[in-house]
């Protein structure tokens, strides 16, 4: 891994393998608006499937091998 990769996640704050999806109706198409947002602006997401403009959207990551089961 290179540091403009890593300077890539840092700046997205998110985990590798973390995803974002659209609150309204989980497309994972959702995209950060240009511009503005982020710097003088919060940053803003919009959503090509159903029209959602907005600053929250849904943060999920892979879950490991074996994590989440019980052994007994």
């Amino acid at each position: 891994m290179g540091l403009l990769d890593v300077l890539r996640r840092l700046r997205a704050g998110r985990p590798p393998g973390a995803i974002i999806v659209c609150p309204r109706c989980g497309s994972p198409r959702i995209r950060r608006l240009r511009g503005f947002y982020g710097w003088l602006l919060p940053t803003t997401y919009a959503c090509p499937d159903c029209g959602y403009k907005g600053p929250l959207v849904l943060e999920l990551e892979k879950e490991e091998k074996g994590e989440g089961k019980e052994e007994g």
